[in-house]
């Protein structure tokens, strides 16, 4: 058994609330030490909701979207005193659980064996037909979705980050609600010198679902995209990386409505504070480049 303190971030607006017991129950059966949990509830008072004795509970008075909620839940654990502050956090969504109650040892087990793996990605698959939706495998090449290795980027609502890459990169981008808010955190923490793994031996059972049944899918995703860009890449990179981006999105989008509402957010993403900029290092390009996903796509 490794020794690690555990936390874990679940972000909810209070309405699954069979499912969130369930991912609870599944949380408190994982083996080695008790993993400290706090319940965010995302302009709910989660405090009220039934079943939730034993772990920390935080009630937002609003809606902050997902990087704003699990943000307020990552301070409540780093702000424990030291002999309780977890060393990692899982980050969970509300209508997952963890497959198995070696899960939580898997994660310490990956953390333990490379002290600069910053942040590993679990794999996610249906409960019913156990199928691994392309996109919850973080890599260009998909191939075997139990296959594990090192990545680029990770799915934020199946993953744990080590909390030393919070205390010195900083959590998710507060007001990008949702969308890309896992990459830009996953691109800092590579820039910083850490590393990012998927691990198919880390499994969140999810039903399957797509993205864009958001109402405002398409205009994050464009805006969001475009604040990634001029956050985060060298200048030479940011019409390279936006420019394939719209070939892909014009490509793929059959909806004139979808596409319209696609390019009002891309539009917003240039007129609007993308926030700090800090431009990654060639040397990060380079890396990523080597590990089949460089900045440009």
């Amino acid at each position: 058994m490794t020794e690690m303190r555990l936390g874990a971030v679940i972000l909810t607006m209070g309405n699954r609330p069979a499912e969130l017991l369930e991912l609870l129950e599944s949380v408190a059966g994982q083996k080695g030490d008790p993993i400290d949990v706090v319940v965010v509830g995302n302009g709910v008072k989660v405090s009220e909701l039934p079943g939730l004795d034993g772990v920390r509970t935080l009630d937002l008075p609003e809606n902050l979207g997902i990087p704003g909620g699990r943000n307020r839940g990552f301070e409540v654990l780093l702000a424990l005193p030291p002999d309780q502050r977890p060393e990692a956090i899982l980050v969970l969504d509300d209508d997952g659980k963890l497959d198995g109650p070696e899960s939580a040892e898997h994660v310490r087990a990956a953390f333990a064996a490379n002290p600069r793996l910053g942040i590993v990605s679990f794999r996610i698959c249906d409960p019913v037909s156990r199928e691994v939706q392309r996109r919850h495998v973080p890599r260009v090449r998909v191939g075997d979705p139990n296959h594990s290795s090192q990545v680029t980027t990770f799915l934020g609502g199946a993953s744990a980050i080590r909390s030393a890459v919070v205390d010195q990169v900083g959590g998710l981008p507060d007001d990008w609600f949702y969308c890309h808010e896992e990459t830009d955190q996953a691109w800092r923490a590579l820039d910083a010198g850490w590393s990012i793994e998927y691990r198919s031996d880390v499994t969140l059972l999810h039903p399957k679902t797509l993205p864009s049944r958001h109402a405002t899918y398409n205009y994050n995703v464009a805006r969001n995209r475009v604040w990634l860009a001029r956050r985060n890449l060298p200048g030479a990179l940011v019409p390279v990386y936006l420019g394939v981006w719209t070939v892909l999105t014009v490509a793929r989008l059959r909806s004139p409505a979808a596409l319209k509402v696609w390019f009002r957010g891309f539009a917003a993403g240039w007129r609007t504070p993308c926030g700090p900029r800090q431009p990654m290092g060639w040397s990060t390009v380079w890396r990523m480049t080597r590990l089949g996903r460089p900045p440009v796509i």
